[in-house]
């Protein structure tokens, strides 16, 4: 063998090693001895390219395709350096060449056809592929690749069997596996589909991406535990592998094992820490188990590193309005809007932000709603063939993630359960389903279906609600975590009605025709502020179920303790700078007096530092300023034992919380404002009986607090029989709510059998409101 020869093979034994920088030199010195031969040259040239010098890579590729015209590899070279590079018109121009000379060549078909796929030409890229796959049957790209175009094109049962056969080709790649999970439900073959790859991982039983095809199938099927077991053992397979865990963490998120779902998550993230994705998964997990300060960290350093993403800012704007930076929140919101002003999801971070900054007002937020749901994706849908018979039986469709014990289940599941079961029957389409939980086993008993819905995309949903044949649909989520009322969108059922669940303000989806409400969340005059007409309950727009295992109610602290003791045990996001000067205000008012601040973030010292940096700007000192961080239910509910007080945060006020406190007690100062949001405790006092705890200005809300604070025998007495009067207020009375929320779904009802029968002549029905 002569030197340029043996330089040659050295270079391209660097080349198929992927050492592309390493083989310039023998191959250069190889060409410079004289070995000329269109393969060096050709491989000379592929090293040029791929270590950095694309010019003259590409010199060399259109040197040696004028040297052998017929030869198709150096324009097939020369493609796919156009394509790497982004030049996909050239691209494709440069894999016609090599198809001219080369109609059978496999890689320009593949390519070519991704290509036109790419740019939406799924017709003409599926005859590519389909002549591809008749000449090379064996190439399992070939077969993935025509999946794609099917699916691309609505076929998805021929897009099942193209990956099938790509899977049966190469059984070890994953995404072979998962492309035909994502299809299998489109498909109407999810039983034969779980079956095959069931019998595979018996037949294979350590390959993990037959393992992980199965999870994720499981998970779409709304099998989660199921899918988690599967999930884990496909994981233990590969424990050092990205992606198999990365698809348990996702899983575990979306369930209640929120805890490991961050253990997994923070392993990927050690895996691949270059990964903004990764990372941001593993931030969202943070902000869910309350550690925003640590989430937010993480995504500000991932924006710093990687630049604007919209996904990354939603959830830094999410994560910094719960650590009490409203104004920053917000702003991060209008960012992620600016870089796709299409996009759903910044705008639901808009949404789901505004309500906490001071001064937002009603015709501000509705706006931004009605933003909101102009782009919502709609697709067309038949007409509903509900019976429009007014006073026949109903299905009435639950749609929530939070179904179980939180702020949903302990303010709605009295009401829902004492419904007339026969004039209503209930179906919950549900996510993050709680078995064992004590208020969702209640929604369980008063359901006659119960349909867990995680795996299902939007227009999967409204599939199966159509399919139920429901009246009237109550979304319980509005667009906060693990919330579907995006699918109303489509029109579930004839009324949709919008109900508690980040029910900050109206919902401004055009398809959300009632808005759950009362007289005092929103007075006569409040219409023009909500894009539903409003269905007033005659009481308050919730009713409160009282946790058993709530402690007994304790004396007023002040009476040992010789000072007042306010609290407020509200998420972090409630509490704006204007809160904390008029709190301030109060202090520097009555020289004694102390203040419990209580919420989950506030486990994290920093945080619980900053806030008491503001209250010292504001000349309180730190000793009468006490932070508290997260505790259990029974814990948290005992706590309010050591206050006399409880002050509202504005605009947006405490709901769960001052049931609560009143359960235990406790009294709670309110400052309603214009918005849905700012008003849920004065409706809350008001239906337990104590009106005139409600402020009108802020002024009178300090007024208050000091005049409270400076009768201590009548706050011990109101204590002493508080928990009694709300037990026996229309807060707790679940028979008299159930007759109230039944008589206000039947109007709904009976309006749109009205709306869908011919009109009377000179009749005009009202849309903006219902008492």
């Amino acid at each position: 063998m002569t030197i340029d020869v043996h330089l040659s093979a050295v270079g391209v034994d660097l080349l198929a090693a992927g050492r592309f920088q390493d083989a310039l030199a023998p191959l250069r010195l190889a060409v410079s001895l004289g070995d000329t031969a269109p393969a060096t040259l050709l491989n000379l040239a592929i090293a040029e390219d791929r270590a950095g010098d694309r010019d003259r890579g590409r010199r060399l590729m259109r040197q040696v395709a004028v040297r052998l015209p017929d030869w198709d590899e150096p324009m097939l070279r020369l493609a796919e350096s156009l394509r790497a590079a982004g030049e996909t018109m050239a691209a494709e121009e440069a894999y016609g060449q090599v198809l001219d000379l080369n109609p059978s060549r496999p890689e320009a078909l593949i390519a070519l056809g991704g290509l036109l796929l790419m740019r939406g030409q799924g017709e003409e890229a599926r005859t590519l592929l389909i002549r591809c796959c008749g000449v090379a049957p064996d190439n399992a790209e070939a077969w993935n690749t025509l999946g794609l175009t099917l699916r691309a094109t609505k076929a998805p049962s021929p897009a099942l069997t193209a990956f099938v056969k790509a899977q049966t080709l190469r059984p070890g790649c994953l995404d072979y596996v998962l492309n035909g999970v994502e299809i299998t439900l489109d498909a109407g073959e999810s039983d034969a589909e779980l079956a095959r790859l069931t019998v595979a991982c018996g037949q294979d039983p350590l390959n993990p991406a037959i393992q992980l095809g199965r999870g994720m199938l499981l998970e779409r099927l709304g099998r989660r535990p199921e899918a988690i077991d599967v999930l884990e053992a496909a994981a233990a397979l590969t424990p050092d592998m990205v992606v198999p865990l990365r698809l348990l963490g996702g899983v575990l998120a979306r369930s209640s094992q929120v805890a490991r779902a961050q253990q997994v998550l923070r392993r990927v993230s050690e895996l691949d820490p270059d990964n903004p994705q990764v990372r941001n998964d593993h931030a969202t997990v943070l902000i869910r188990l309350h550690r925003h300060a640590e989430g937010r960290t993480i995504l500000l350093d991932v924006l710093d590193r990687h630049g604007p993403d919209i996904a990354i800012l939603c959830n830094l704007a999410n994560a910094t309005a719960c650590l009490g930076l409203q104004e920053e929140a917000v702003a991060i919101a209008r960012r992620a809007i600016g870089l796709d002003p299409r996009a759903v999801l910044p705008r639901r971070a808009l949404c789901n932000t505004l309500p906490y900054r001071d001064a937002t007002t009603g015709a501000e937020l509705l706006a931004a709603m009605r933003d909101c749901s102009a782009v919502l994706p709609r697709v067309a849908q038949p007409p509903l063939g509900n019976n429009p018979d007014p006073d026949r039986p109903l299905i009435v469709g639950l749609l929530s993630g939070t179904l179980r014990s939180h702020p949903v289940g302990w303010l709605t599941v009295a009401g829902v359960e004492t419904l007339d079961p026969d004039q209503f029957s209930l179906i919950c389409l549900t996510q993050n389903a709680a078995p064992e939980d004590p208020i969702a086993r209640r929604y369980r008993a008063a359901a006659r279906g119960w349909i867990e819905v995680d795996g299902l995309n939007d227009a999967a949903l409204t599939a199966v609600a159509r399919d139920r044949h429901i009246d009237i649909l109550i979304d319980l989520g509005g667009y906060g975590d693990a919330a579907r009322m995006p699918a109303c969108a489509n029109r579930l059922a004839p009324v949709q009605i919008k109900w508690v669940g980040m029910q900050a303000h109206s919902s401004g989806v055009a398809e959300m025709d009632w808005f759950l409400t009362d007289r005092w969340e929103t007075p006569d005059g409040f219409e023009p502020l909500y894009s539903e007409r409003l269905l007033r309950l005659p009481d308050g727009y919730v009713c409160y179920s009282p946790p058993p295992h709530a402690p007994d109610v304790v004396a007023l602290p002040a009476l040992t303790s010789g000072f007042v003791t306010f609290g407020c045990f509200n998420n972090l996001a409630k509490i704006t700078p204007r809160v904390i000067e008029t709190w301030a205000a109060i202090l520097r008012r009555i020289p004694d007096a102390r203040l419990i601040l209580k919420t989950h973030q506030l486990s994290d010292g920093p945080t619980a530092d900053r806030f008491l940096a503001a209250f010292a700007s504001l000349g309180i000192a730190g000793d009468r300023i006490e932070p508290r961080g997260s505790s259990g239910h029974r814990a948290f509910m005992g706590q309010y034992g050591d206050v006399d007080i409880v002050l509202d945060p504005f605009p947006y006020s405490g709901g769960l919380t001052t049931c609560e406190a009143l359960w235990m007690g406790v009294p709670t100062i309110t400052l309603p404002g214009e918005i849905f949001a700012s008003r849920h405790s004065a409706s809350h006092m008001s239906n337990a009986g104590l009106p005139d705890w409600v402020a009108g200005s802020v002024e009178d809300y300090m007024d208050m607090a000091v005049a409270r604070a400076g009768d201590l025998a009548a706050l011990a007495d109101l204590r002493a029989r508080l928990r009694d009067q709300v037990r026996r207020s229309p807060l707790c009375d679940a028979p008299r709510f159930g007759r109230g929320l039944g008589a206000a779904l039947r109007r709904a009802w009976q309006a749109w059998c009205v709306e869908t029968s011919p009109p009377m002549p000179g009749h005009v029905q009202s849309r903006n409101v219902w008492k």
